[in-house]
């Protein structure tokens, strides 16, 4: 019986820690069928040992995407979730299950699953006033402004018929197209990519400025209208009269009579779908009529009358040509197969991502080997496995040992699962990546230096490295092909407005390894200037949140080089931000000096980032865990039990969020 405790519990803990990879970081590390098989096999012990009942398991609750820097709303109607199918033999249990529920002829509406993130619109005399997202069911955030970016949603409604206030419920996407070509755009900037579109758009919804939430060219499909005072009684119908209204209704949705009709449904999308422009992981069968529903009811967690059927991750199969290997600005070597072109997910796959040299032994490749390519919602397809059928194969793959650019010998550090190539400064495409970086709008922002036109330059020696941008001259520039008079002094001017930008970022656009936007203001907070950085010990760099062991050594590493600290001497010289502004140095105070702070809980006035950028402003420093070195802790609600427990055990001060605010104030 206690092996069965304690399997409840860690099954719980992986689901829980699930849930927030998937909903709080739009980041999942696991597939959605693993991730249901989990809750399935945790619901069925759950069932089996009703002794062992808990109220926060996961099963008795929807997976939450709250995000507390929005102000949050209760939903009128609780956006619960489907459960879920994978085989045609579940799609007839259901079917059975609501033929026996209700003893009556029934029709099955079924809509294509877009891959997205929920919204729930209001409108009121026929005007968005409202839109909130699913949040964990019973409330969400509070996006309006963003989604007032959404071209594809209607601000006003056209026509006439509609309620005075009513609900609407759809998915916003992002095109394959937009998707892609944010990716390329991330993947210039060494940045993380997005995992799929759903990610994108989920994490496009909740950035905080919804100008920038313009510039993705997010779109909205709708197929739900909650509620009473409805046109017609029937699901179908209210989103025909929806689509009048100018909401974007999907033309794929079809109404069935018989389990034939839904099966023929199923098998034409599991093909088509691959040559829609927005990404699609299942379909969704809904009992048409309203009445029909309510008398079906629910679960706990999910309507009865509706269910989802998921695709199964889309493979293809070709041949292995050849490999290549990329190198980025930091050195680092991917490679990449290059394939006999197939179609997959939508689009033409003709290279897949090798990821390092132990993926690469581990599928032990062959040139001419048949390879299974997976995509199923990846932005890069990758191989997951090799044709074991083929006796007589080619050359074995083996990673290279020397750069492929500059012949320089690859290093491995020891724990890292990459090579790279240690020439910074001979290395073409490390040089041009550093400036293209170095350029990039989170970075120094100058417009009109495209990979393209970094690239001439250092092709005419004009660009060695990122100071020499601020040599540069628009007479020159003007001579060149492709740019112009016109554009040379838009290059000039765009440098010269770069000198304001603010230390932190300054810091970033260095690209130093493993110090991104976050890393660099943290570091830029805690020691205010570029002399500080330099001249700070591996062990005091690691007492920064979020600076470990990793990060210190590679900031060691980078002002080890005379080369760097060359460059930075030159863009001080040049009149870049080395050092905070006096604005921000102003606010900052010691009231927590020598403290360490745990946050724990939720809370409503401040998020955590927020509450942790207050700590670092006022002296103290943010910690993560309890331990005998914490000196306070902020108390929010739902706080874990075992900081709670340790806290406790420790002796150490609890305050509330209004506390910690008087202390600072």
């Amino acid at each position: 019986m206690e092996d069965v405790k304690d399997k409840i519990k860690r099954l719980r803990e992986e689901l829980h820690q699930h849930n927030y990879n998937y909903y709080v970081l739009s980041a999942p590390v696991i597939s959605d069928f693993d991730f249901d098989m989990k809750m399935k096999e945790l619901q069925e012990l759950e069932n089996t040992y009703p002794e062992f009942y808990d109220p926060n398991s996961p099963t008795q609750r929807v997976g939450s995407d709250l995000n507390k820097r929005f102000a949050q709303v209760v939903h009128r109607y609780p956006m619960l979730s489907l459960a879920n199918t994978y085989s045609e033999g579940e799609i007839n249990d259901f079917y059975e299950r609501v033929k026996k529920g209700l003893n009556e002829k029934f029709e099955i509406v079924c809509e294509l699953k877009y891959d997205g993130t929920s919204i729930s619109l209001t409108y009121k005399n026929g005007e968005l006033v409202q839109a909130v997202t699913r949040g964990d069911g019973i409330q969400g955030d509070d996006v309006t402004d963003n989604v007032r970016t959404i071209r594809s949603i209607p601000l006003k409604l056209h026509g006439k018929g509609y309620p005075d206030e009513f609900e609407i419920r759809g998915e916003i996407l992002m095109p394959w197209t937009v998707f892609d070509a944010l990716n390329k755009e991330r993947e210039e900037q060494e940045e993380p990519l997005f995992a799929n579109p759903r990610n994108a758009a989920a994490g496009t919804l909740k950035l905080l400025n919804p100008s920038t939430v313009a510039t993705r060219k997010l779109d909205a499909y709708f197929y739900y209208l909650p509620g009473g005072n409805l046109p017609t009684d029937k699901h179908y119908e209210n989103l025909l009269k929806a689509r009048e209204w100018g909401f974007k209704i999907p033309y794929t949705t079809k109404k069935c009579s018989s389990l034939e009709e839904i099966y023929e449904y199923i098998n034409y999308w599991n093909v088509e779908r691959k040559n829609l422009p927005i990404a699609t992981d299942g379909i969704v069968l809904k009992v048409n009529s309203l009445l029909q529903q309510k008398n079906l009811g629910f679960t706990a967690k999910c309507p009865r009358w509706a269910i989802s059927y998921k695709f199964q991750a889309e493979q293809a199969v070709t041949t292995l040509r050849s490999v290549s290997y990329q190198v980025g600005r930091t050195g680092t070597i991917t490679p990449v197969a290059n394939l006999d072109p197939v179609q997959l997910s939508g689009s033409m796959v003709k290279r897949a991502t090798l990821h390092n040299a132990d993926i690469m032994e581990g599928l032990d490749l062959h040139i001419g080997d048949r390879v299974f390519v997976e995509k199923g919602g990846e932005i890069i397809p990758k191989i997951v496995k090799v044709d074991a059928g083929i006796a007589d194969r080619g050359e074995k793959v083996e990673f290279i040992k020397n750069c492929p650019e500059c012949g320089t010998p690859l290093i491995r550090s020891e724990g890292e699962a990459a090579h790279y190539c240690p020439n910074e400064t001979g290395c073409a495409p490390q040089i041009k990546g550093k400036i293209e970086h170095f350029v990039s709008r989170r970075a120094m922002d100058i417009d009109g230096m495209g990979p393209e036109t970094v690239d001439l330059l250092f092709r005419l020696n004009i660009l060695k490295d990122a100071s020499d941008l601020y040599q540069l001259q628009w007479q020159e520039l003007a001579r060149l092909e492709r740019l112009g008079e016109k554009s040379a002094k838009n290059i000039v001017a765009e440098v010269e407005k770069s000198k304001q930008v603010p230390f932190e970022r300054v810091l970033f656009a260095l690209g130093i390894r493993y110090v991104g936007e976050t890393v660099a203001k943290r570091i830029a907070k805690n020691l205010k200037n570029i002399d500080a950085v330099r001249n700070t010990s591996e062990e005091e760099l690691t007492g920064i949140d979020e600076v470990g062991s990793r990060i210190a050594q590679s900031l060691k590493n980078y002002f080890s080089k005379d080369y760097n600290t060359i460059l930075i001497e030159k863009l001080k010289t040049a009149g870049l931000q080395f050092s905070l502004d006096e604005s921000i140095l102003a606010e900052q105070t010691n009231k927590l000096q020598g403290l360490t702070i745990v946050i724990s809980g939720t809370f409503t006035k401040h998020s955590r980032d927020e509450y942790k950028a207050l700590i670092e402003q006022h002296g103290g420093k943010s910690s993560g865990a309890v331990s005998k070195k914490t000196g306070l802790l902020i108390a929010g609600e739902n706080m874990g039990p075992a900081k709670l427990e340790k806290a406790r055990a420790f002796g150490i001060k609890m305050i509330n969020e209004d506390e910690f605010l008087e202390m600072i104030r």
